[in-house]
């Protein structure tokens, strides 16, 4: 029953591990969130000093408001671009921390059941029926925690395709105003 220093720290290692690999994956997720902004900013710096450039050098009004219109569409499209980047990249950072959380999830289930089990040896006699309820208690955790694990997946399947469909409407729009 009595853990041996040599696998306390042999957990506290793997432990450790576990933290630093996801604190990894999670500042490359915040370089590459940067990287985005970052660009999305030049970009849009660059686009607006190009607009001023061809508003400063319009005829007239009617030409001033045809360039000002013009450059609306673009710039929808490009945000919407970036909200899918951004999307995207949290969808991702989201399914790394799941995995992770699930992972310590099942390693911390399977070593509490074998806890258990060398408890229930060394157990008085009587204590089964404890042994056996906390057992029982700790499969119907583990089932709730599935039940909602599935129901969160739905739930990010579902924001997924609302996404994909809000995002794709502007440039069914555009198609159709071109062929018109």
């Amino acid at each position: 029953m009595y853990l041996t220093p040599e696998q306390v720290i042999g957990a506290n290692k793997a432990g450790m591990e576990a933290l630093l690999g996801l604190a990894s994956s999670q500042f490359a997720a915040l370089e590459r969130l940067s990287t985005l902004n970052v660009n999305a900013a030049k970009a849009a710096f660059e686009d607006s000093l190009g607009r001023a450039k061809s508003l400063l050098g319009a005829k007239d009004a009617q030409e001033y408001f045809t360039l000002n219109a013009a450059a609306s569409q673009p710039n929808l499209e490009k945000a919407i671009a970036y909200s899918r980047s951004v999307y995207e990249l949290a969808a991702q950072t989201q399914g790394e921390i799941a995995k992770f959380l699930e992972a310590r999830a099942a390693e911390m289930s399977k070593n509490l059941m074998g806890m258990l089990d060398k408890a229930s040896k060394n157990a008085p006699a009587g204590s089964d029926v404890a042994v056996a309820a906390v057992k029982s208690a700790l499969a119907a955790a583990s089932t709730a925690y599935d039940s909602f694990s599935k129901v969160a997946k739905q739930a990010t399947e579902i924001a997924e395709a609302n996404f994909s469909a809000a995002t794709a409407a502007p440039a069914k729009e555009k198609k159709h105003a071109a062929a018109a």
